[in-house]
């Protein structure tokens, strides 16, 4: 049998940190940036529910909106880094150009403006929802990162592991699918966890396109109240509090899946 790949650490995204035990210092911020935020906020709807506890009550289908547009973004993104990983690497020189020029063109694009001009390039051929629209643009976006992300992983895992396959009577496919990409994968979770964290974050953008996510939910609330500096204390706290929930959920896999290798 082939054996398990040496552990590689990948440092790819811009999203928040993710706290492990190893690391006492963010360990610890983590604890006091979250409990911090979940008591200022529970301090803040009691002692004054007008207007804080108010907001909160006007947002939540704001943050069930980000979730969606959060979720199918980075599945998406994970599908469209696949492929684009695997046409970084491949040796076929039509897909490998294809793959890289995407890359390119997408990262030398602000993510602001690819949401802008996929919204009104496909309000040009189909009527598209803009949730659906947006999903699409955060997909197209990350699915480049991801897809560089992919490949760094593939190409960590030592030649001698396909090598190795092969003389088994493997094919190249099969190689790749049993044997390369399985220990990928677990070199590739914590950035791709980190990109989850950083696409909850970018998933704000979407508020101007009419997405009723959590920042455009505060936006009403304060456009309607003119309480801007409640609204957007409250707005701040929930993302805060959302973001360093699951870059503890990502952290937690990310030790589960060190302990398996």
């Amino acid at each position: 049998m082939v054996s398990g790949a040496e552990k590689q650490v990948i440092d790819v995204g811009d999203g928040a940190a993710i706290p492990r035990k190893s690391d006492r210092g963010l360990f610890t911020a983590w604890r006091i940036a979250f409990f911090g935020a979940i008591g200022i906020l529970v301090y803040l709807i009691t002692v004054k529910p007008d207007p804080y506890l108010n907001i909160l009550k006007f947002v939540p289908d704001g943050i069930l909106v980000t979730f969606q547009v959060t979720l199918g973004a980075i599945l998406l993104a994970i599908v469209l880094g696949l492929v684009t990983g695997l046409g970084r690497i491949s040796k076929n020189r039509l897909y490998n150009g294809a793959a890289s020029l995407y890359v390119e063109i997408i990262r030398g694009i602000p993510l602001l403006v690819q949401i802008f001009y996929i919204y009104y390039a496909l309000g040009r051929m189909i009527k598209v929802p803009a949730i659906l629209s947006a999903i699409i643009a955060m997909a197209v976006c990350y699915g480049a990162y991801m897809g560089e992300v992919v490949r760094a992983g593939i190409e960590s895992i030592a030649k001698g592991q396909t090598e190795a396959a092969l003389s088994l009577g493997m094919n190249a496919r099969q190689t790749m699918i049993h044997v390369i990409l399985p220990q990928a994968v677990k070199v590739i979770l914590p950035p791709v966890g980190n990109e989850f964290i950083a696409l909850l974050k970018d998933s704000s953008l979407v508020s101007i396109i009419a997405v009723a996510d959590l920042l455009r939910r505060g936006r009403e609330f304060a456009s309607e109240s003119f309480t801007y500096f409640e609204t957007y204390t409250v707005i701040a706290l929930v993302y805060l509090i959302i973001t360093l929930f699951f870059s503890k959920i990502i952290g937690i896999l990310e030790e589960r899946v060190s302990v398996n290798k």
